[in-house]
């Protein structure tokens, strides 16, 4: 090979390649997914399901204390009022108007409410708060693996599937990043294929590099054919199931039906990773939060309805976070700057604690102008991967996190 076509191929491939060198054998039986995976109570292997709300959140207007005087007072014109069309939950607690179709899955038993989560000495940086979360470390550590990779490096032993994790999206988060194994990136099957189908990559793809080759032409040539592996059984896969259901015309809207139609196609994937962006209402909040939380609410409910028709809803579990909330006082642009502890959403048909899981963070008792974090959100993390995926949680988190026990 020349070198210039090689380097240029090289470029192209790290692109599309998500995974290490060693994965081959693809398609062997023996390797799939699904026999390494625990029984649901459907007898159906479970799958986690993760949206990152990206940009802070402000949990204050998402989950609203609209009885508590200090809420208003800190909120003059920020608040949400009863007269606004706030959703109730409690006596004193209520989801944001725009969020009906969460609240439907509310009433239905199928939505949780964490509230106050966060982690000690919170960073209200975007980037290195959003890393804290996606490696599941504590804000004194510097991690290069994602929380999601470390359960892919410890509890897929043998697994030599790249698309054990898939991001719906273009680019692979850090959270789905191990130091063995890597999810993979897939905007839509279609696309990912048709990346993998030029007449050159092809056949470098299907070029064998020698057996005992150990040099970056030798991984190139595996990444490609591994690559074009998992192009080609996802392609295959997707046409399997086209869904008919009624989704958001927008970009979470299209990502969550993809996910939803890879899950009900029997893509043999344990978890889905998808996000979305522009929380951070420093100017303006109500009308681009409303509009954000809309989006979200009509989209997680029509994914709750289309897996629910074909029978996968209780073996998957949706976990909504963002990486901080919002200072409790509006600022003077009508908006809210970085603050610390917010809520965490938890969808599912099998959830064994539906409903609002614990008290929000006092409003009379704030750090610095920020809530209190109550939950560690590792302990969250650690109940998952134990009690939902059926991992290890400290091989993946290290010791002494503690677990939420009974969520799902």
């Amino acid at each position: 090979m020349q070198r210039r076509r090689f380097l240029q191929s090289s470029a192209l491939a790290s692109t599309l390649l998500l995974v290490p060198k060693f994965l081959h054998a693809l398609d062997r039986p023996e390797t799939r997914l699904a026999a390494l995976l625990r029984d649901a109570p459907t007898g159906k292997a479970r799958r986690l399901i993760v949206v990152q709300l990206s940009g802070g959140n402000d949990g204050l207007n998402t989950i609203i204390p609209y009885r508590n005087d200090l809420y208003y007072k800190a909120r003059p014109s920020l608040a949400l009022k009863e007269t606004d069309g706030i959703l109730p939950l409690s006596d004193d607690l209520g989801l944001h108007p725009k969020m009906t179709g969460l609240k439907g899955l509310y009433d239905q038993g199928q939505l949780a409410v964490l509230n106050a989560v966060g982690y000690p000495n919170p960073d209200r940086s975007h980037f290195r708060s959003m890393d804290i979360w996606q490696t599941g470390s504590g804000s004194e550590q510097l991690l290069t693996t994602g929380w999601l990779g470390r359960y892919l490096d410890s509890n897929c032993a043998g697994c030599e599937l790249p698309y054990q994790a898939l991001e719906v999206d273009d680019t692979l988060s850090l959270a789905l990043k191990g130091q063995l194994r890597k999810g993979l990136a897939v905007k839509t099957p279609s696309k990912f294929h048709q990346l993998t189908q030029s007449r050159y990559l092809s056949r470098l793809s299907q070029e064998a590099a020698p057996a005992a080759a150990t040099s970056e032409l030798d991984y190139l040539y595996k990444t490609l054919a591994e690559t074009a592996s998992s192009a080609d059984y996802l392609y295959d896969k997707s046409k399997i199931h086209t869904s008919t259901a009624t989704y958001p015309n927008t970009d979470l809207g299209r990502n969550l039906k993809t996910t939803a139609e890879l899950i009900t196609s029997g893509v043999e994937s344990r978890v889905y990773y998808l996000a979305l962006s522009g929380f951070d209402t420093h100017v303006r909040q109500h009308e681009q939060q409303g509009r954000l939380l809309g989006e979200l609410s009509d989209g997680l409910a029509a994914l709750a309805a289309d897996l629910q028709k074909n029978g996968e809803w209780d073996n998957t579990l949706v976990m909504v976070f963002s990486e901080f909330g919002r200072r409790v006082t509006q600022n003077a642009s009508n908006g809210t700057d970085h603050g610390t502890a917010n809520n965490v959403f938890l969808l599912s048909g099998a959830l064994r604690k539906p409903g609002l899981l614990n008290a929000p963070a006092s409003l009379a008792d704030l750090d610095q102008g920020d809530l209190r974090y109550q939950v560690d959100f590792r302990s969250l993390y650690a109940s998952i991967l134990a009690d939902w995926l059926g991992a290890d949680d400290q091989l993946v988190l290290g010791p002494g996190i503690e677990r939420l026990a009974g969520l799902v």
